[in-house]
């Protein structure tokens, strides 16, 4: 006789005689991503996945769906991205997609947890979100009705991403010479610059690691996902 007992993404048959477990039927369940229409952050969780090649599915909101009580349950402040996995709900992106990482640790998008470079990892993927992108929103937002604190804005983000540049001074990458979740994070980033108008005044270095990461299939299809949801 089979008894069934479940395991992360897997259910297993157990003999009842309390002999060893035995692979049954695999029925895993599918991430999700919470999306919202003209929200960038999504994208990075996306690029992760397709990254990793976990299956997901993508849920599309509006606006007004964002703000409503059901996603406040996903996320309290109605904020974009969120994963739902079958343990619950995760949101930041940065902690979304370096747990995704750690989820797949075969994939080696991030480096062995206790070592400097997976510090490094940290320091990066937190770097974005802290360091780059506040500043760059400022400036965009700014723009036309605030010049001045638009410009203050704008010269935070260069020192920011002179950092970067100087992190990637001889590398393609920014962590360990490899393709990581920090260059999902901080490129991710920078190609904002993209839509506002600017990547072209990047250092050299920094428009190269945009085009460099602008060619991986996984931010290709990832962009493809997002924007048909």
């Amino acid at each position: 006789m089979l008894n069934r007992g479940s395991g992360r993404g897997k259910t297993w048959a157990l003999r009842s005689d309390g002999g060893a477990l035995a692979p049954a039927t695999i029925v895993p369940r599918m991430m999700r991503l919470y999306h919202r229409e003209h929200a960038g952050r999504p994208i990075r969780v996306a690029w992760m996945l397709e990254e990793l090649g976990e299956p997901y599915e993508i849920t599309m909101m509006t606006r007004e769906e964002g703000k409503g009580e059901e996603h406040r349950a996903r996320h309290p402040l109605g904020r974009v991205p969120v994963l739902e996995d079958e343990d619950g709900f995760v949101f930041e992106s940065a902690a979304i997609c370096l747990h995704l990482a750690d989820l797949h640790p075969d994939a080696a998008l991030a480096p062995a947890p206790g070592t400097h470079e997976r510090a490094l990892l940290y320091q990066w993927t937190i770097f974005a979100p802290a360091e780059l992108e506040p500043p760059l929103i400022e400036a965009a937002v700014h723009a036309q009705r605030d010049p001045e604190r638009a410009a203050s804005a704008r010269r935070r983000f260069d020192e920011a991403a002179g950092a970067v540049s100087s992190a990637l001074d001889g590398s393609d990458y920014l962590v360990g010479g490899r393709f990581t979740v920090a260059d999902v994070l901080v490129g991710s980033t920078l190609a904002f610059t993209e839509r506002i108008g600017f990547a072209d005044e990047l250092p050299a270095n920094l428009r190269d690691y945009l085009a460099r990461l602008a060619q991986r299939p996984a931010r290709q299809r990832a962009l493809e996902r997002t924007a048909s949801g």
